[in-house]
């Protein structure tokens, strides 16, 4: 079975260019193999399945992978590549740092924020001619969208390609906040439209509910004592308090000529955290939300007894599937569009456009860049995204007589239930941060390349899940949400995912410096407090440089729409 799987993965590997993507290029690419050698209209590439082991710095990983489960052995046949990962240890970009100031790099780098470091650093190489010459399944993939991979107007290099799924429709949400299930249907599966209509029903439910299991019910919780203030404290303002997308630390006001805010500074913030400080006060967010370890809060939350997160789903997943595995389905969490007014519409499900910025290059020091664009090309291919995405064929997945792919209800149940699941099998565990297709989006044979679909989604509703579609009327979870035609696509990449200067990010790194610990000052402030704490924080931010960098921010979102349009 794997030999059959492998000698399909090598013989459709570059005409998979001219079936898999739109907009691909006109005219058929030149094929070079590793010796040298063109051909035209070539459609079959010749791999060099020579061993090769390629260092790889994933700034998102988080453990050691050791290479050895079945996928990523499948990867090695097809390729003769071997990755040696690496990653932060702390989760810091410190690593990066460090080396450039060795000057020594992995073959391949993941950096994240920390990519345009690495350009200045000339640390990262021009990948155009190899992708022109290696690559026709990785311009496929992008299709229109291949320009938008250089660097800038002055720097038209490509240095990366970007992290996140190519085209993806948005299936599920964990929205602006989140909501047990057993909450909703408490308060007959009321959807609240304002802070003050959730703030309702957590005490209608705390009310007849103190404890659950024993256990003292915790209103509402968060993480703030390390990096995670950014998903728990700081995305959840701007998506509730702004109405924003996901832009980081900024707002950027499309109507306004692109004009840049850091958001903090923003009075409907300022309204959304003397609202968390009250419910601080009030005993309804976790007296222990400063101070707690990430692993604190996860614990609190599998024990069914946090009734309201503001979060992202990947962010306590882990949690959820304990409950779940606890047979706590009402438990888990419903994704709300909540924002602060009925008047505003919370755009999560907003379609933001490609995300450059974030993604894998090929360092200066790289053993052989041939074999290494060769690899994520390969990567690239139809039947590469199916290995990643679903496994081993007649393990992980089967194929039936319409030749559409399912698993089997044992294997959902693994993936949804055990925690260990991708690091066992390989199944999603190799495709970010790599180019990819989204989810949603099909391929020549009709199926989606990831495992996603809409009727796998609504397919493998729990209960509780069901309960609330059901109640609600519609077909989907998301249906609830303002749906992604409502929004424009923005004409620039999200601002988190940029390659920001340096002399940018110094001074943001400062401002969010003094957010993370001001913002935390004000929600816990003492009674009468929280405006002179407030206070305090818009001025540090002052004297910080806000002004400068909301300058320096609207010149570069400006200069990438200019470019882009071009």
């Amino acid at each position: 079975m794997k030999k059959k799987l492998i000698a399909l993965l090598l013989s459709a590997t570059m005409i998979t260019g001219m079936l898999s993507g739109c907009g691909n290029d006109a005219e058929t690419p030149t094929v070079t193999d590793t010796a040298g050698s063109s051909t035209e209209d070539s459609t079959e590439a010749v791999l060099d399945l020579d061993p090769v082991t390629f260092t790889f710095y994933n700034a998102d990983g988080s453990e050691e992978d050791p290479w050895t489960d079945p996928v990523a052995l499948a990867i090695t046949e097809a390729t003769g590549v071997t990755l040696n990962m690496d990653y932060p240890v702390d989760g810091t970009d410190e690593r990066i740092s460090l080396m450039i100031a060795e000057g020594r790099y992995p073959d391949l780098i993941f950096a994240k924020g920390g990519a345009a470091s690495l350009v200045e650093a000339g640390a990262l190489i021009d990948m155009t001619e190899l992708i022109e010459e290696y690559g026709p399944n990785i311009k496929a993939l992008y299709g229109d969208q291949y320009h938008k991979l250089r660097y800038s107007s002055e720097t038209e290099a490509i240095y990366q390609l970007c992290s996140n799924g190519v085209g993806s429709t948005s299936l599920e949400s964990s929205g602006t906040s989140q909501l047990q299930f057993d909450v909703l249907a408490y308060n007959d599966y009321k959807v609240p439209e304002s802070l003050e209509e959730l703030e309702s029903l957590i005490k209608a439910y705390m009310a007849d509910n103190p404890t659950i299991d024993g256990l003292n019910t915790i209103g509402i919780s968060i993480s703030v004592s390390d990096w995670h203030w950014y998903i728990t404290l700081a995305n959840p303002a701007g998506f509730i308090a702004d109405a924003s997308p996901d832009n980081g630390q900024w707002i950027i006001n499309d109507a306004d000529n692109y004009s840049a805010v850091y958001k903090h500074t923003t009075e409907e913030e300022k309204e959304y955290f003397e609202w968390l400080n009250r419910m601080y006060l009030e005993g309804i967010l976790d007296s222990d939300f400063a101070t707690q370890t990430h692993d604190d809060y996860l614990a609190k939350i599998s024990t069914g007894r946090v009734l309201c997160l503001l979060d992202a789903n990947w962010d306590y997943a882990d949690a959820e599937r304990i409950l779940e595995n606890d047979g706590k389905f009402g438990r888990t969490y419903a994704g709300l569009p909540l924002t602060m007014t009925e008047e505003t519409k919370a755009a999560s499900l907003m379609d933001q456009g490609l995300n450059v910025g974030w993604g894998v290059g090929i360092s200066v020091d790289c053993k052989d860049p041939v074999r290494a664009i060769q690899f994520i090309d390969w990567l690239c291919t139809d039947e590469a995204q199916v290995l990643v995405n679903w496994g081993i064929e007649d393990v992980n997945y089967f194929v039936d007589e319409n030749g559409m792919r399912y698993r089997t209800e044992e294997e959902i149940n693994a993936s949804n239930t055990d925690i260990d699941y991708k690091k066992t099998t390989g199944v999603g565990y190799h495709n970010y941060p790599f180019p990819a297709y989204g989810t949603g989006v099909e391929d020549p044979t009709g199926n989606t390349y990831t495992t996603k679909s809409k009727k796998s989604v609504t397919d493998e509703y729990n209960i509780a899940e069901k309960a609330a579609v059901d109640a609600w009327g519609v077909e989907m979870l998301i249906d609830i949400f303002p749906q992604p035609e409502e929004f424009a696509i923005p004409d620039y990449s999200p601002v988190w995912a940029q390659n920001l200067p340096s002399e940018f990010n110094d001074i943001a790194t400062v401002l969010d410096d003094y957010a993370w610990t001001g913002l935390i000052k004000c929600v816990s402030a003492a009674e009468g407090q929280f405006e002179a704490e407030w206070e305090k924080l818009q001025s540090n931010l002052k004297n910080a440089g806000v002004t400068e960098a909301e300058e320096m921010l609207t010149k570069l979102i400006r200069n990438q729409v200019a470019f882009w349009s071009e």
